[in-house]
């Protein structure tokens, strides 16, 4: 029985190294002549008020740039970068634009040719993954002859890490991406990523570990510089290796376990060559997730707890909160740390995501979104019931929730959020392996 073949590469040079992880891994042998290739970077995050951290949170451009350089010298003209960031405006374009122009890809488009836009401007299709699942891809991903998927090599506070599969999540529209965390234990957010690759065009995918992120998937994440760069054809694998890298072994996480059993493959990595660097020589420990105490005073992040908050019972998230009221709830636990002043709550709960259901006993309870609020307004369990609607809702009607429960907010807090990533900045000062040019094409 043939392995899959995963190579392991140090990050040294320019081109040479994304060149030579490449080559080990045989990923371009395949390529077919004249092909249409799309490109599949990881923009997570991406905001025109500030700059902010992007180390191990976005793909840098110099890898981008490379694998633009490997394509053209095999006769490829006909390549595209596309993504689909998350946005706080569901028709927004001046953010991906925004994102485009400085991450450099406009260059690449005058230089090389290379077509750059965001998803969801452009058409969208429905795909059968197979066991009742349906989700809405990008055409361009689905009719190109070959992807370059890309992603930034990061641990991950729902899916333990990110890497190729999960990075395919960016390919499908928000109502795909919301059937994805629903409130199905079975059939959950594990359930659906492992089944993003399954229908894809032939793959080569490069993990871009030049920067790691731990506690991923954004800028509030601790940023490593690491370089490292793991490539193979086969995205599972490629996948496998780098969580083994990030620390943790394949039956560690949840959807390559689940991939791995619906190809009928171990991941064991019994089945798995790897060449280049072995995985023991730059494995590093990545913690995947933020700490949450649970106590006589409270259930809150252990940032919060810290600060000696009581009164307060805010469960950690689970996998049926989606992307958009992850940023919400990062935002009100943001302001609930500076409203503090030392004054014992009224015992207040706050629900998010699709799934908790209330503690009986509790002084109010605050359901956040629409969905908190569709599954709990009439449960008997809530004393006192303050709901946040919308989806994602918005801050507004957050400030005025939270001042309800007696938790006195700053509202300047919600008008600046923003300009909030830049204040991440400040841990990198002064480190200079910490290179914002690895995020420009020159």
């Amino acid at each position: 029985m043939s392995k899959s073949l995963v190579s392991i590469v140090k990050y040294e040079k320019p081109l040479d190294s994304v060149r030579k992880a490449v080559e080990l891994s045989k990923g371009l042998d395949h390529l077919p002549l004249s092909a249409k290739v799309f490109i599949k970077p990881n923009i997570v995050f991406w905001t025109k008020a500030t700059n902010f951290p992007k180390w191990g949170v976005i793909t840098t451009s110099r890898v981008i740039e490379d694998i633009v350089e490997l394509l053209k010298e095999r006769g490829i003209d006909d390549i595209t970068i596309g993504e689909g960031m998350v946005l706080g405006k569901a028709k927004d374009k001046e953010t991906p634009a925004h994102a485009f122009e400085t991450l450099g890809y406009n260059t690449l488009k005058k230089r090389y040719g290379v077509k750059a836009f965001n998803v969801f401007e452009r058409d969208l299709e429905k795909v059968d993954l197979g066991d009742g699942i349906e989700l809405t891809f990008s055409s361009d991903i689905m009719q190109s002859d070959f992807v370059v998927d890309i992603p930034a090599m990061k641990t991950h506070n729902q899916t333990v890490v990110s890497l190729g599969i999960k990075n395919l999540k960016g390919m499908i529209d928000l109502e795909s991406r919301k059937i994805c965390h629903n409130a199905d234990p079975k059939r959950d957010l594990n359930f659906h990523v492992a089944r993003l690759a399954d229908k894809m065009p032939p793959m080569l995918t490069i993990l871009d570990g030049i920067y790691t992120l731990e506690k991923g998937p954004s800028f509030d994440g601790r940023m490593h510089r690491s370089n490292i760069l793991v490539a193979s054809s086969d995205v599972l694998s490629a996948d496998m290796v780098g969580a083994k890298i990030l620390g943790y072994a394949p039956s560690q996480v949840p959807h390559l376990v689940i991939a791995a059993e619906n190809s009928n493959r171990p991941y064991d990595l019994s089945d798995v060559e790897i060449v280049g660097e072995q995985i023991e020589d730059v494995e590093v420990f990545h913690k995947s997730d933020f700490e949450y105490t649970d106590d006589e005073n409270g259930c809150m992040p252990l940032a919060l707890a810290k600060s000696e908050i009581k009164g307060l019972y805010y469960r950690k998230f689970d996998l049926s909160m989606c992307t958009y009221c992850s940023g919400v709830n990062g935002m009100i636990l943001t302001a609930i740390r500076s409203a503090w002043k030392g004054e014992r709550w009224d015992d207040v709960e706050v629900l998010t995501g699709k799934a908790m259901k209330p503690t009986p006993g509790m002084g109010k309870t605050i359901l956040v979104g629409k969905c908190m609020v569709d599954a709990n307004k009439d449960n008997p369990d809530i004393n006192e019931m303050i709901a946040i609607k919308g989806c994602p809702p918005q801050p507004k009607s957050i400030i005025k929730a939270l001042h309800q429960a007696g938790i006195n907010v700053d509202p300047t807090i919600f008008d600046n959020t923003e300009l909030a990533p830049g204040f991440f900045l400040s841990r990198y000062e002064g480190k200079p392996e910490f290179d914002e040019s690895f995020f420009q094409i020159n």
